[in-house]
């Protein structure tokens, strides 16, 4: 139990930290919607403060509605993530580090909503005209993290058919 709650809180620590560090470099050295071609015809770093949730979901939503809601559902969703593990006591490695990506990623967004009111974005993913969403590390470890988690139910599955 104490190996996983160790590796969860360090490894959420540094993706927060990392994630952070990450957004205050974009802030700080980018004005908002500067444009940085990285890999032309395909990879930008771009500084956009997305007010919504996922492709702008609820984005056009009145801004004191988003705050609550967001802000409401990340922390109820952190705050089971700590009550299963510490509930539970996965088992499986591959189990806490995906909850470790979500959580971690679930703070770092966090914060950038209780700072800014929205979440600062910075990678820009695109092929001719046709852009991915802008993102950023916690997006990205949120995304890992519920692939990783699909990944694991799939593999345990209690009810594999018989061979």
């Amino acid at each position: 139990m104490k190996k996983n709650l160790v590796i969860f809180f360090l490894g959420a620590a540094a993706l927060i930290v990392l994630d952070q560090i990450t957004k205050s470099a974009i802030t700080s050295r980018f004005v908002l919607h500067e444009v940085y071609p990285v890999i032309p015809g395909f990879f930008n770093l771009v500084y956009v403060m997305n007010p919504g949730a996922a492709f702008g979901f609820l984005a056009s939503a009145g801004e004191t509605f988003r705050y609550f809601f967001f802000t409401g559902i990340t922390s109820a969703a952190i705050l089971l993530i700590i009550y299963y593990l510490v509930k539970t006591n996965p088992r499986s490695l591959m189990l806490v580090a995906s909850l470790t990506l979500i959580f971690g990623g679930a703070v770092g967004n966090l914060i950038d909503r209780l700072r800014y009111g929205a979440v600062v974005d910075f990678l820009d993913v695109y092929i001719g005209t046709a852009h991915w969403p802008a993102f950023n590390v916690a997006d990205s470890a949120i995304t890992c993290g519920a692939i990783l988690m699909i990944w694991e139910m799939i593999a345990n599955r209690k009810d594999k058919p018989a061979e």
